[in-house]
């Protein structure tokens, strides 16, 4: 495969199958939502919103005269809407409270975490499109663009992905107790890939087949799997394709085991150092 120029730009793009990196890779990941990126925002507003308020509390008390008052209560505006956000990001590598909180962290659109001229160029967009639009603007953007950017992201090359992901249910079985006499000395050889991988894809998919697809199905691909078994059950071929798909994993589980404790066992011979040989 060639490989890109050194200098070519990598850029990311949304699709219907997720985000797509420059050099066609599809990344794993879930952009988060208009709604789940406003929900972040609110939460971080607020605490800026409450930082603010401490901050006018505690110039208040030192006696500053109006003029003074009002330069340092700009800065520390300033301070709270921009250099903190922009510090927080860089350090926590696109995470805040609000984002913390709903699971979401921001990243480059290529995948990769984001730096410090992301943060600040998103810091700095948001003083417009958050707090001098009270939000109008990031709404309005977040939700005519189709991976929910707003306005400081489409500048900054970023977008909000989702980490907080349900957990996956297990779909691993184990023998049918109907056949685990059988199971004891039944030969199971090894399957070729395509034939491993459709009773895989029977088993995924069996609960949405209709009842006669479902027992045709298992029928066909009994018929495939039977010259690797010996001696056969007297079962339904659903349930002998589940006992020899069980079979196969948990011997396929035991030989790895072995490997890796061979390997384990040997691994003080293959990095030591051959006798003689000098120590460098």
């Amino acid at each position: 495969m060639a490989q890109a120029p050194a200098g070519a730009q990598r850029i990311a793009r949304f699709d219907d199958e997720g985000v797509v990196t420059g050099e066609a890779v599809s990344l794993d990941i879930r952009p988060a939502s208009a709604l789940m990126r406003a929900g972040g925002a609110a939460i971080d507003v607020l605490v800026t919103v409450l930082l603010i308020i401490g901050l006018l509390f505690a110039f208040a008390g030192l006696g500053i005269d109006p003029t003074g008052f009002q330069a340092v209560l700009t800065a520390g505006i300033v301070t709270c809407i921009v250099v903190v956000p922009t510090a927080v990001e860089t350090a926590s590598r696109g995470r805040s409270l609000g984002k913390l909180a709903l699971g979401l962290r921001v990243v480059r659109d290529d995948g990769g975490a984001i730096g410090f001229r992301h943060a600040f160029i998103r810091a700095l967009t948001g003083v417009l499109e958050i707090y001098l639009t009270f939000g109008g603007l990031a709404v309005l953007v977040g939700f005519l663009n189709p991976s929910s950017k707003r306005l400081g992201d489409l500048l900054a090359g970023t977008h909000a992905q989702v980490e907080r992901v349900p957990k996956l249910p297990s779909t691993a079985f184990g023998v049918p107790g109907e056949l685990a006499g059988w199971a004891t000395i039944a030969d199971v050889g090894r399957l070729p890939d395509p034939i491993a991988r459709r009773v895989a894809s029977f088993f995924t998919n069996a609960e949405h087949l209709s009842p006669e697809s479902r027992v045709r199905a298992a029928a066909s691909l009994a018929a495939e799997v039977a010259p690797f078994v010996s001696p056969l059950p007297d079962a339904s071929p659903e349930l002998f394709l589940a006992a020899v798909a069980a079979l196969r994993r948990d011997r396929d589980a035991t030989a790895l085991a072995l490997v890796d404790a061979r390997m384990t066992a040997l691994e003080p011979v293959l990095t030591a150092t051959p006798p003689g040989f000098p120590v460098r």
